[in-house]
Parts: structure tokens; C-alpha cells; sequence
């Protein structure tokens, strides 16, 4: 009785040349790697490289922009840190990495 309401189910024969795409399933995942390389990380690691020079090049007399948006002088330069003055008479001590950017000279006379 019961064969009459369901159907026997029978495995579905296999599909031809399924062996040779193992490959060829990998080349979305590999593109989107490549991808990822040229638009993230590549960039990223070039910054990266051009901050850790620019910082390695901090002199006395450099005017600077520190991560927190000050404006200042280098007025000594250390093996971790740089002093950086900010106004006249009053400077503060900053780490080397926390230098964000070098200024044109003459810019803390112009703002």
C-alpha cells in the first residue's frame, strides 16, 4: 500500500567529466585574492613604508602634525621621541610614530 503513494527513489547516474574542475572551482577564490592584494594590502604596506621613512628622517627645525592634530616645531629629536614646540615656550613630547605628516617649512607662520 504504501508504494503506491510514494514513488521508490533511484540515485541519479553521475555527471560526466566532474573529475577535471577541482581546479577551475579555485579560480574565483584565487582572483578575489588577487584582487584583495593590489587594492588593500599593496597600498596599505606602501603607506606603511613611506610613514616609517618619513618618521626615520625627522629632523630639528621640521614642522610637523602629530596624530592628534597638533601643529609644531621639532626642537629635539630622541631615539623614541621628539619634542615638538607649539607655541612659544611651550612644547610637548611626542613618540616618533605619532608624527602623522611633515609640513612645508613656513606653514606654522601662515596659519
Amino acid at each position: 500500500m504504501m508504494n503506491l503513494l510514494i514513488p521508490d527513489a533511484y540515485a541519479a547516474a553521475a555527471a560526466p567529466g566532474g573529475v577535471g574542475g577541482g581546479l577551475l572551482g579555485f579560480a574565483p577564490l584565487i582572483a578575489i585574492i588577487v584582487i584583495f592584494y593590489f587594492l588593500l594590502i599593496r597600498p596599505q604596506s606602501k603607506r606603511a613604508k613611506e610613514h616609517r621613512a618619513m618618521v626615520a628622517a625627522l629632523a630639528k627645525g621640521d614642522e610637523v602634525v602629530t596624530n592628534g592634530g597638533l601643529l609644531g616645531r621639532v626642537t629635539e629629536v630622541g631615539e623614541a621621541f621628539v619634542t615638538i614646540e607649539v607655541a612659544d615656550g611651550v612644547s610637548v613630547k611626542v613618540q616618533r610614530p605619532a608624527v602623522a605628516s611633515l609640513m612645508p617649512k613656513g606653514t606654522i607662520k601662515s596659519s
